[in-house]
């Protein structure tokens, strides 16, 4: 997601690289950074780019006159842009999840130069190992490097290719395209990025400054940053509701900001699906452009994984969300921990105990006798009996509160379940209902 670094590459482009017989020279990146060798740690094809473009900005804005013409033109210019990273680099070469007319191909492959954030091939390849390897050393841009590291500062610091996972890009290296692009990918950056803008602000107006100032320059720290936060913001801020065991998180904040690339816990679950955002009302002009074209025949092949499955994410998320509620309640101790009793012995230790049984478990109300709702006399006559029947609508369907409570004060089960309750018990306590009444 930045600018490549073209010549390491190119090393390793194509072909079977022979197997050495030489030890791996140790890389730098292993080393800890100190005031010695600090300076080896920087990448300084990235590091100037991207820490001089804010003050080359601002140099702008104070010796050049807006003119209303370069900011509507700066605007459209980050939309086509940040387009190209986000329906070509992203959707379209990295996860292939739909297909394009190759004239399409070939205007995103100029709008995304444009975004000045590395080759084709060099993007894809670090995407892809982002995914293969999210959130462990091998992830080039791993959240849990910390939030600076994964927004910026892995592209300001050289990359340790022994600890970059491998991904394959053999399907990218097979186009004569992309391979075009990777090796003058200087040309297609600086052309696109900074003399285009230029030229159309120049020719079209006579804002010459302007279109390099403020719609290459400007416009770029926008696009950029807008990318990086996927890389970033995505993996901190927001909700988890397909998988919750890597930090890809789905906001609308961040959705806005990259151009619908925000609901990114749902595109780490689902990466060919098409879609980042999958209801209407969520924001995706990615998606929307895609969708569109496809109308037209330009995009085909469209990848939509299937509703079934999305919902059964939902749901294992929403049951973990629940499960987590629920343990931090007290449900009264598990069954599998609850001595076993036969009916007998439950009826033996019950008077004193003061015990009585609800579906095969056995209750101690000792402490729940004067706050009875039906009174402490109906608990009196139900102690040492099976009060199934009563419990469930014989007497009285008691509440889902109240089996909740019961659950807080069992301390027995009933070897063999659950005694069914006779009529004449029954029967009994409704004489006694009747009498205090």
């Amino acid at each position: 997601m930045a600018v490549a670094d073209i010549a390491q590459d190119q090393k390793v482009e194509s072909g079977i690289k022979k197997p050495s017989t030489t030890t791996k020279k140790k890389h730098i990146r292993e080393e800890p950074i100190t005031w010695e060798n600090w300076y080896k740690h920087i990448n300084w094809l990235h590091m100037p780019l991207l820490t001089s473009l804010p003050f080359i900005s601002i140099f702008g804005f104070f010796t050049t006159e807006i003119q209303s013409k370069t900011v509507i033109w700066s605007i459209i210019y980050y939309f086509i842009t940040g387009l190209g990273i986000t329906a070509g680099y992203h959707r379209l070469w990295s996860h292939r999840a739909y297909k394009a007319a190759r004239a399409f191909e070939i205007f995103l492959i100029f709008a995304a130069s444009g975004a000045v954030e590395g080759s084709i091939r060099w993007w894809c390849r670090d995407h892809r190992a982002h995914h293969r390897w999210t959130d462990t050393e091998s992830d080039p841009y791993s959240a849990h490097k910390g939030l600076f590291y994964s927004h910026i500062g892995w592209m300001l610091l050289k990359q340790n290719p022994n600890r970059i996972g491998k991904s394959d890009i053999s399907d990218l290296d097979a186009d004569p395209l992309k391979r075009l692009q990777h090796r003058h990918y200087g040309i297609f950056a600086i052309g696109m990025g900074f003399v285009f803008p230029s030229l159309v602000a120049g020719l079209g107006w006579g804002d010459w400054r302007g279109g390099f100032f403020f719609a290459g320059v400007t416009r770029l720290i926008f696009v950029h940053h807008a990318t990086f936060c996927v890389n970033s913001l995505a993996h901190y801020l927001g909700d988890t509701p397909f998988d919750d065991r890597h930090t890809p998180r789905d906001h609308f904040i961040t959705a806005i900001l990259s151009l619908g690339e925000g609901y990114h816990n749902f595109h780490h679950e689902f990466p060919m699906d098409y879609r980042n955002a999958i209801r209407h009302y969520q924001y995706d002009p990615t998606k929307w452009l895609i969708k569109f074209l496809s109308y037209f025949g330009i995009t085909y092949g469209l990848k939509k994984f299937p509703e079934n499955e999305i919902k059964k994410g939902i749901i294992m998320m929403k049951e973990k969300k629940l499960n987590d509620e629920r343990n931090k309640l007290d449900w009264g101790k598990p069954l599998d921990q609850l001595p076993v009793f036969t009916f007998e012995e439950f009826e033996e230790n019950a008077k004193e105990n003061n015990w009585i049984c609800i579906e095969g478990i056995i209750h101690d109300v000792t402490n729940f006798m004067n706050d009875h709702p039906g009174g402490k006399t109906l608990l009196i006559t139900s102690i040492g009996k099976d009060m199934t029947s009563a419990f469930n609508g014989g007497v009285y369907d008691h509440s889902n509160a109240a089996r909740n409570l019961m659950s807080s004060i069992r301390v027995g089960v009933i070897s063999g379940g659950v005694e069914i309750m006779n009529r004449k018990t029954t029967n009994d306590i409704k004489k006694i209902l009747e009498k205090e009444n």
